[in-house]
């Protein structure tokens, strides 16, 4: 409920705005180190660093580099990194097997940075784009993306990535039934403290195309990803597949993309009040960084004020290409 107001000149709102340390003072939300999630794109090779044309600044590393990145993101205070790989071309199937490889990449990767950085927190990504030689995050059956024998898939994916040593796992596939059936396996697997980081109101968007280069998924899809990805139209119904991720076990939901996608997260908070996160996907960090390199935006003031949009939109963090860039702005004040 609004306060009530005495009229002008009593009430000047302005007052509140007359000096950084009034500002300060009266801030509603604020960003901090701890609201971060820094994805990384993960690659095979050998002290490799391979930059990606469609995201400025961001780059495919190598094991050794990774470890690298996730030193850098805990001495800057980012709490966590989320792991996404490239894979070899060569290692691409229908089954999509090499998804829950304990020696796939990924999971090489999370165990050499356990081993070197155990504090940070290491979130991973559960869907078989990167292993599908359909490019799908399913498997695909005469044309269509089948549910159950994906989520078995997946399943299998998820405890392989617990037993690597995964905080948290982020299943961004929208199977329905994939969040019960992982959170039973885990249960009897005794992967107790596993948490799960929904991609609950996962939207079929056009402003993933950056990131499907980085994973080398672009030339690879066939088709498009409406019959399980959500109609951005929608809005009620991501309500009802947030309601549904958590009954079936998430800790934690997400909405992605994250600006185009504020109303969601907004109501996501109010009517859950549970941990909701967004993610702002790579053609939103590709457009700011586009813009500030031509000169047409400031960049770290574009970057900032981004970032607390999803803060007063009621999320509790966000996943950005942006953390380390943003970690060292606040950290140097």
């Amino acid at each position: 409920m609004q306060s009530p107001m005495a009229p002008y000149p009593m009430t000047r709102l302005r007052r509140t705005r007359k000096s950084p340390a009034v500002r300060g003072l009266v801030r509603e939300n604020t960003l901090t180190v701890d609201d971060l999630i820094w994805p990384i794109f993960v690659r095979d090779g050998d002290d490799v660093v391979e930059p990606i044309p469609s995201m400025p600044g961001v780059n495919r590393l190598s094991i050794s580099r990774a470890v690298e990145a996730a030193a850098m993101a805990h001495d800057l205070g980012i709490p966590a990194i989320c792991i996404f790989p490239y894979t070899d071309p060569s290692k691409k199937t229908e089954l999509c097997e090499e998804a829950w490889n304990p020696e796939n990449l990924s999971n090489q990767v999370i165990r050499a940075i356990k081993a070197a950085v155990p504090d940070i927190a290491i979130m991973t990504d559960i869907a078989l784009d990167p292993y599908n030689a359909n490019g799908h995050d399913g498997i695909v059956r005469d044309g269509e993306i089948v549910n159950d024998e994906t989520v078995a898939a997946l399943v299998k994916m998820a405890l392989a990535q617990a037993e690597a040593g995964a905080d948290i796992l982020g299943p961004s596939d929208m199977m329905d039934g994939r969040i019960a059936a992982m959170r039973t396996a885990l249960e009897a697997e005794g992967h107790h403290n596993v948490c799960i980081l929904s991609y609950s109101a996962k939207y079929a968007s056009a402003f993933y195309g950056p990131f499907r280069d980085a994973v080398g998924a672009s030339g690879a899809l066939k088709g498009d990803k409406n019959t399980y990805q959500m109609d951005p139209a929608n809005s009620d119904e991501a309500m009802r597949l947030i309601q549904r991720d958590l009954m079936e076990g998430a800790d934690m939901v997400m909405v992605k993309p994250g600006m185009p996608y504020l109303d969601i997260c907004r109501r996501v908070k109010d009517r859950f009040g549970v941990p909701t996160y967004a993610y702002q996907v790579s053609g939103e960090y590709a457009m700011l960084q586009a813009a500030a390199q031509n000169g047409w935006l400031d960049g770290q003031k574009v970057m900032v004020e981004s970032l607390l949009s999803f803060k007063r939109a009621g999320c509790d963090g966000i996943l950005t290409y942006f953390a380390p860039e943003v970690a060292k702005h606040l950290k140097n004040g």
